[in-house]
């Protein structure tokens, strides 16, 4: 238990501190924006030359208060530490933050990618960044909107009000920042080792479900299933494997079964004892 604690906190601070370089070194030198409340606490900063670590802590600090309620008792330990070592370092390192480049698309990808990584720690050890999660919360119970749609639109809205500060053509610039940054923290989360789950309906179900077993070493689920047209009995086979493994998977099944009908979905997130020591076999 203590080991993974502490293991959560190195993620929390070591998050942090890349979440901060890549404000201090290459969003705020250049003139370029967030979404959320990164993004308010940086345009306070261009307004009013105010400290982003100190601001940043205000406003979520504020916000942790009234959304207290929202969070299980962990998750909201880890977003108070995750807070307070995000704002730290962001004022530890704004007085050192030199612009290391001029050209605004190079500043957007590390500007992303770095707050991207910074954040898909955090998330990983199972903090949050606090802001726009809480204001997408209360969005949810008072107006009904779903989570996802209100940090949407908190998001587009501080990136959109921000236009007035940077400029059109910095606030386009952000939008790629925003972008690269989603997609580098899924990067984090859920890692290169993405997962799909198969249902395979064949004529020759054991004999499918042996040469899986056999040559890729996984092992499956037989569901009982019937025919919507026929109303004839079948088994479904069901299995998550890795994505690069596909390939494998469908040349095994035609060999045996050319007519078989195959499904492939994503999967998002696995949960269970063992499946994730069986995915890495």
């Amino acid at each position: 238990m203590m080991k993974r604690i502490l293991k959560d906190l190195l993620l929390i601070f070591v998050g942090a501190f890349v979440f901060a370089l890549g404000v201090n070194y290459f969003t705020i030198p250049n003139m370029l924006s967030e979404g959320g409340i990164l993004g308010i606490t940086i345009v306070a900063h261009y307004l009013f030359d105010w400290s982003p670590g100190v601001v940043n802590f205000v406003l979520n600090a504020v916000l942790i208060v009234v959304g207290y309620k929202f969070f299980e008792k962990r998750a909201f330990v880890y977003t108070l530490i995750s807070i307070a070592a995000c704002s730290l370092f962001m004022f530890l390192t704004e007085d050192v933050g030199k612009q290391l480049t001029g050209d605004t698309l190079l500043a957007s990808v590390f500007a992303g990618f770095l707050v991207g990584v910074g954040l898909g720690l955090i998330f990983r050890s199972g903090g949050t960044s606090g802001g726009t999660t809480i204001l997408a919360q209360l969005a949810n119970q008072y107006f009904g909107w779903s989570i996802a749609k209100a940090m949407l639109l908190l998001d587009v809205a501080v990136v959109v009000a921000s236009v007035f500060i940077i400029g059109l053509e910095k606030a386009m610039y952000t939008l790629l920042v925003v972008y690269i940054g989603a997609k580098a923290i899924d990067f984090i989360v859920e890692g290169l080792d993405e997962r799909v789950a198969v249902l395979i309906i064949s004529n020759e179900p054991e004999r499918v479900l042996n040469a899986i077993t056999k040559k890729m070493s996984r092992g499956l689920t037989v569901l009982d299933g019937q025919g919507g047209y026929t109303g004839q009995d079948k088994q479904v086979l069901y299995l998550v494997i890795n994505k690069q493994e596909i390939v494998q998977l469908k040349h095994i099944i035609r060999e045996i079964d050319e007519f078989a009908y195959v499904t492939v979905h994503n999967v998002h997130e696995m949960m269970g004892k063992g499946y994730k020591a069986k995915a890495s076999s």
